[in-house]
């Protein structure tokens, strides 16, 4: 049924790829597009981690709308290590955060944002 949807052609490939996450891709995937607004989504492939991924940036509205951001769908019923997370990192080039998207069965996202090492939070 994906395959009808207007997502689906910039999603296909990983979602064949990568068919235990289809959902997850295909759930964050729309939600910062459609809903969230980014601009310049791109799909990308983390081949040491077997998923796809998504690279864009937030809606002009933002603060520092210019920054490139990274987001790695996954369920909420999959269990990830802290070895799973440094090789995110290191698949992305080691960026300053990520934010795991979280997807749940009824389809609701939560995002959290991933950073390397002790990162005090900003007031």
């Amino acid at each position: 049924m994906l395959e009808i949807h207007p997502s689906y052609p910039a999603l296909a490939s990983l979602i064949e790829k990568y068919p235990a996450h289809r959902g997850s891709l295909f759930q964050t995937y729309n939600d910062i597009l459609l809903a969230q607004q980014w601009r310049d989504v791109q799909v990308i492939d983390l081949g040491d981690c077997r998923r796809g991924a998504l690279r864009g940036k937030r809606p002009k509205t933002a603060t520092d709308p210019e920054s490139l951001l990274h987001v790695i769908p996954c369920s909420l019923a999959e269990s990830i290590s802290m070895a799973w997370i440094q090789n995110v990192f290191s698949a992305l080039d080691n960026p300053h955060s990520v934010y795991l998207a979280v997807v749940s069965d009824d389809s609701s996202i939560v995002y959290y944002k991933l950073s390397p090492g002790i990162v005090k939070p900003s007031i």
